[in-house]
């Protein structure tokens, strides 16, 4: 298998070679990204250990968590939304561009998280906004980051049950107001102690808060929220 693997590289790097998303540059070896662009991808820490909001210096929890305290127990979100990442996850979530999706989740699974939980669920999508974009961008990136882990991933436990508007332009408080009630578990479900919600991007938390504390009332001990990057500001 070792030596059919090769080969099939081999081929692959002669047919195809990996080309940079950002630059147009060489990529590196199984990733459309070149080692340059990657360097200059902006890393989330310091930051608060239990909402992953960037700080001056690392802190068990910020201001905001002080005041009011998140419904989950930990965040991690290896990077912030900033340039070039930003312009990759634009052509993913919103241009349908699943190979800037891949490049994303090569990345991601690269890095390691604080702790491991036993099960990742990704924040699913309403069916009707799944039809309109065609793919589920918090799926796309759980599935490569769960068989690095090697951690079970499932897209069928947390479900969306009302649709919603999109909260792009939405302020904190409507985001809010907007997932009131948006998400159930399937009936049945069996759930672990341990459970990571994962998403694209963690802005203000309010997706997360509203799966978080769905899981909590279920039972589940300790939720922890995902996210490739993190927004340097809430609402922004």
């Amino acid at each position: 298998m070792s030596a059919a693997k090769h080969l099939l590289d081999a081929w692959h790097r002669w047919l195809l070679p990996w080309r940079c998303l950002l630059c147009g540059d060489a990529g590196m070896d199984g990733i459309d990204l070149c080692a340059a662009c990657i360097a200059e991808w902006p890393r989330n820490t310091p930051c608060c250990a239990r909402c992953a909001l960037p700080l001056p210096a690392s802190a068990p929890q910020c201001g905001r968590c002080l005041l009011k305290a998140p419904p989950w127990d930990a965040a991690w979100a290896p990077f912030r939304y900033a340039w070039p990442l930003d312009r990759l996850e634009t052509r993913f979530k919103f241009g349908r561009d699943l190979a800037a999706g891949r490049a994303l989740a090569q990345v991601w699974r690269h890095e390691t998280p604080r702790a491991l939980p036993q099960l990742i669920l990704p924040v699913p999508l309403h069916p009707r906004r799944l039809r309109q974009r065609g793919h589920n961008q918090a799926l796309e990136l759980a599935r490569p980051l769960a068989r690095s882990l090697r951690i079970p991933c499932r897209w069928d436990v947390l479900q969306r049950v009302r649709h919603t508007d999109a909260q792009t332009s939405l302020t904190a408080i409507e985001r809010r107001r907007n997932l009131r009630n948006a998400f159930a578990l399937r009936k049945g479900a069996q759930l672990p102690a341990h459970v990571a919600v994962l998403d694209d991007v963690f802005t203000t938390g309010a997706t997360l808060a509203e799966c978080a504390a769905v899981l909590k009332r279920a039972g589940v001990a300790r939720v922890d929220v995902w996210a490739l990057a993190r927004a340097p500001i809430p609402g922004r």
